[in-house]
């Protein structure tokens, strides 16, 4: 039995029916992780010794005939911007270099407290900025489906640890599309739930007000025991809403006939590639024949979504990222003289080429002049964009579109352009302005055999009908 290439209730199977052990599944995947990722580069550190007592309390528990927790037994992974107790946390940064917090993120204590095994921490874009996994201050994570691309980011290495079965499950963030966009470069599953939904306490924070934690998995059903497992309230989190959480897993099973789905023109213009544009619309003819109804929509203010996006976010984490100053944790710099040169010289030291543009940009737009016309503006057509969807779902259950307008590009294609970066994120910062959730599906493949995703986006704390709609396409 190939041990890796398992979902999450098939792990947990062979675990509770003893064809295998907690224990014995997880060194399975160590052994895979030190054959693989020398190659592929996911991981960023390895927390064995907590991932081994772990499986063997849900190997106790089956000895003693009892039936395991929901996740129980299965190996997941962290992406590095989650800090977790006792196990070195960088955000891809050598300002955290080494860095070992003294509590658990809320999304991996529950995930933990529903049996599941972490084996480590994962490689990802300096505090989640970037959409290639080429800013980590490590080492860029290669594509596992083609090694001289990228897999997406900023979380990357949670994408292809999935994709590579180097873990069943991972945990990402997404900030303006770090999940769905690695979802789709590496065809795997990726779930950006609504804002306020999973509690973001223990995230490094990069853009409070877009940051979303969300799993990345083989397959629909194992994105919804991830999120029935993290979703809630916390009282740690004041963001975290106090809504009851629906059973996603049993909401797969109700149908999707009778569904209007609603597809934007603005998703399919100038930019899409034409296998990316025609395997999306081949998708859409599929969900039809599931007895959906397709409904043309409109999001006029789509155009303003990617400058929008990178004022608010740039503001956002130059306010976050000033307390990596050199005085209280991480980094700071030798033989200084003055408090203004140990700031000066830690930062310049610690911080990356794209986060310094990027806290640059931000205290621009935040400066005394500035802030009306850039900041105040960005957030008033946050508001427009918003109102697109809540219009937009007023006719529709869903909306679906391309996640990415193009599959995975070459390693080094793009570094020294800034602008086609971003521009990478056109399809999935709308989401993260709005707030609403959104899933990269796998509906295809370019003639290189590169996959291609699908996003399907759903109303405010709607996660249920989204990911059912996921499971009926995957299924047929």
């Amino acid at each position: 039995m190939n041990t890796t290439a398992l979902t999450i209730d098939a792990a947990r199977a062979a675990i509770q029916e003893r064809q295998t052990t907690a224990t014995a599944l997880a060194e399975v995947c160590y052994t895979k992780i030190e054959k693989d990722d020398r190659q592929i580069g996911a991981f960023l550190t390895l927390s064995k010794d907590r991932a081994l007592v772990k499986a063997a309390q849900m190997d106790a528990l089956v000895a003693k005939g009892e039936k395991l927790p929901p996740l129980g037994g299965v190996p997941i992974a962290i992406k590095d911007v989650l800090v977790t107790r006792g196990v070195r946390t960088t955000a891809g940064s050598k300002i955290l270099g080494n860095y070992i917090p003294p509590y658990d993120c809320t999304a991996v204590a529950r995930l933990e407290a529903a049996g599941a095994v972490v084996l480590g921490k994962l490689n990802c874009d300096e505090f989640a900025m970037g959409s290639s996994n080429e800013n980590s201050a490590w080492n860029p994570v290669h594509n596992p489906r083609d090694l001289s691309r990228v897999p997406g980011g900023s979380s990357g290495g949670s994408a292809a640890a999935v994709a590579s079965d180097m873990a069943v499950v991972t945990l990402g963030t997404d900030t303006g599309g770090s999940i769905r966009q690695p979802a789709s470069f590496c065809g795997v599953h990726g779930l950006k739930p609504t804002y306020g939904r999973v509690s973001r306490y223990g995230l490094i924070a990069f853009a409070s007000s877009l940051d979303h934690i969300g799993p990345l998995a083989k397959t629909a059903k194992d994105a919804a025991l991830v999120l029935r497992t993290i979703a809630g309230r916390d009282p740690m989190d004041s963001t975290s809403a106090d809504l009851p959480v629906p059973d996603y897993v049993a909401e797969l099973e109700n149908t999707v006939r009778g569904m209007k789905i609603g597809v934007a023109k603005e998703y399919f213009g100038e930019g899409l590639n034409s296998e990316v544009r025609k395997s999306v619309e081949d998708a859409i003819q599929g969900i039809a024949g599931l007895g959906c109804e397709i409904v043309p929509v409109s999001l006029p203010h789509t155009e303003y979504a990617i400058p929008t996006y990178y004022v608010i976010a740039t503001a956002e984490a130059s306010a976050n990222l000033a307390r990596f100053d050199g005085v209280r944790y991480g980094h700071r710099a030798q033989g200084v003289r003055t408090l203004s040169e140990m700031y000066r010289r830690t930062r310049d030291e610690g911080f990356g080429a794209e986060v310094k543009r990027r806290i640059m940009l931000g205290t621009y737009a935040l400066s005394a002049g500035y802030y009306d016309a850039y900041y105040l503006k960005a957030q008033r057509v946050r508001t427009l964009l918003t109102r697109d969807f809540e219009e937009a779902f007023k006719k529709v259950d869903a909306i679906v579109a391309p996640t990415s307008p193009t599959a995975a590009f070459k390693l080094g294609e793009k570094v020294d352009d800034p602008l086609a970066m971003y521009l990478a994120d056109i399809y999935t910062v709308t989401a993260n302005l709005a707030g609403i959730p959104g899933i990269s599906v796998p509906c295809g493949e370019t003639k290189q055999r590169l996959p291609i995703g699908m996003q399907i986006f759903g109303k405010h704390f709607d996660e249920a009908t989204i990911l059912r709609l996921a499971h009926a396409y995957e299924t047929a």
